[in-house]
């Protein structure tokens, strides 16, 4: 992969506000990473010397954001892509509703991966304060899909 290669993937990045990359063809793999200040910081991985910086102009419109009251709820995230499911049938009640307190044995959901169903545990003892999916929509690898407040 030559450097024009390299620029037109960090163009792509800042038009679609994709923040990290990663390829890997054979004997070659590059990862690409948005830094918050708008950089991007470009490493070859096979050789951890080799670090380049390419800067990506921030948007001409940025504004001071205030910042918001850091929240305390844990979020339970999937553990991979797949279908969520809030119950085991549509016919049965949810695994786990806003106010349910659930352990770290307890199953809040289940996620469809190539026609098995996986429960998803809490992993955590908590009340859940919201439900961050709808029923029967996909997932992916590290969504958040539940906020709950720690015992």
């Amino acid at each position: 992969m030559d450097l024009k290669d390299i620029k037109a993937i960090i163009d792509l990045m800042r038009k679609n506000a994709v923040s990290e990359f990663e390829l890997e063809k054979q004997d070659f793999k590059i990862r690409l990473k948005r830094s918050s200040n708008g950089g991007s910081v470009v490493r070859d991985l096979d050789d951890p010397s080799a670090i380049a910086y390419a800067a990506l102009p921030a948007p001409a419109q940025a504004q001071a954001v205030p910042a918001l009251p850091v929240s305390q709820d844990l979020e339970i995230k999937s553990p991979m892509i797949g279908t969520f499911y809030r119950s085991p049938s549509p016919e049965s009640a949810p695994y786990a509703d806003i106010g349910t307190e659930v352990n770290p044995d307890t199953v809040v959901c289940i996620i469809e991966a190539m026609k098995v169903m996986n429960e998803i545990k809490a992993e955590a003892r908590g009340i859940v304060t919201a439900t961050l999916v709808d029923n029967a929509k996909p997932v992916e690898f590290g969504q958040p899909l539940f906020k709950l407040r720690p015992l």
